[in-house]
């Protein structure tokens, strides 16, 4: 991941909480999870699924709320200092910038962020060692100290210095990914994507003056498709796994990786309901899910099985597409 977000960072200025990859993502382990629990109830994975949608939004807050409790942490650093019998220079007239954050104080001071954060439980109080570290790291950084002596007060270089602080010390955070691992096991997939998200955020609220708050979905058709997508994956379970059983030669479907009969059969359920969605989209993107979820050699089975299937769908009418250029693979 390192490197990531600054690689997409210009890309991402206007992000959606949930996108149609993470909604492709999520619905992969929802009915990967269903088929191996043997389960019938579809409304219980519908809900399974919503549900791992709206805690990306959880943890896009509980992350944002770390930057107040580093606040707190500078604040009691310089009131230790302040209490010193012979402080030293630094500490008898210590430098208050950080500490009067305009980004964190709006953070702090904005009615929705506080109510979404206390009903959610969003607080970092049990992980006090954390974020302590964090702020040991972060004053040794170029990015700080540059911060700190600048000469300049403003409140575009105050968000630029949080979105720093995302960037540097929350990328490849083993200590930061446990944490987040304990707390709740939607979340250890969807680190990167919502650190994308609050450095987007941060531009958005620099440009606006006040705090972002994303919407969970970009549009009401979105959890639409999300539903959609999962609901036909598991009524055509069966019968598009024995398709794929009749194109194996000399392989028993038992023996296939249950990972890449789940990519396929939301591929092909995508491919089938969804006309406006291309060929080419839906073979690439559960393609790329492949890469991270199933074997070494799933990437070039899942693209050739869903090449053939979809293609043999075009041709006998079963799959639809409509626009121009929807037929491209």
């Amino acid at each position: 991941m390192k490197g990531y977000l600054c690689k997409r960072f210009e890309k991402i200025l206007k992000f959606i909480m949930i996108s149609r990859r993470l909604i492709r993502i999520k619905a992969f382990k929802c009915l990967f999870a269903y088929e191996g629990s043997g389960s019938d109830n579809v409304a219980v994975a519908e809900k399974e699924l919503i549900h791992s949608c709206e805690k990306v939004r959880d943890l896009y807050y509980f992350l944002l709320k770390i930057s107040s409790s580093i606040v707190e942490v500078a604040s009691e650093r310089i009131a230790t200092g302040l209490r010193k019998f012979h402080p030293t220079e630094q500490e008898a007239n210590p430098n208050m910038k950080f500490v009067n954050n305009r980004f964190v104080k709006m953070l702090e001071d904005d009615p929705e962020f506080g109510r979404y954060c206390q009903k959610k439980g969003l607080v970092w109080a049990e992980y006090d060692a954390f974020v302590k570290r964090v702020y040991n790291s972060m004053v040794t950084k170029d990015y700080y100290i540059n911060y700190m002596n600048s000469g300049k007060d403003s409140f575009e270089e105050d968000c630029d210095l949080v979105s720093c602080i995302f960037q540097d010390e929350f990328e490849d955070n083993g200590e930061l990914l446990s944490i987040l691992e304990d707390i709740s096991i939607h979340w250890i997939d969807d680190v990167a994507y919502v650190l994308n998200a609050i450095i987007a955020g941060i531009e958005t609220s620099k440009r606006r003056h006040t705090v972002f708050h994303p919407d969970l979905f970009q549009k009401e058709e979105d959890k639409e498709y999300a539903i959609r997508l999962l609901d036909e994956a598991i009524i055509h379970y069966d019968e598009i796994k024995e398709y794929v059983a009749s194109k194996l030669s000399n392989w028993e479907v038992e023996r296939l990786v249950p990972a890449d009969t789940t990519l396929i059969v939301l591929g092909i359920a995508e491919a089938s309901n969804f006309p406006t969605i291309p060929v080419k989209v839906t073979i690439n993107e559960f393609v790329e899910i492949s890469k991270y979820y199933s074997t070494p050699n799933s990437r070039v089975f899942v693209n050739g099985m869903l090449d053939m299937a979809i293609q043999e769908k075009l041709a006998s009418g079963e799959i639809v597409k409509r626009g121009r250029g929807l037929l491209d693979h």
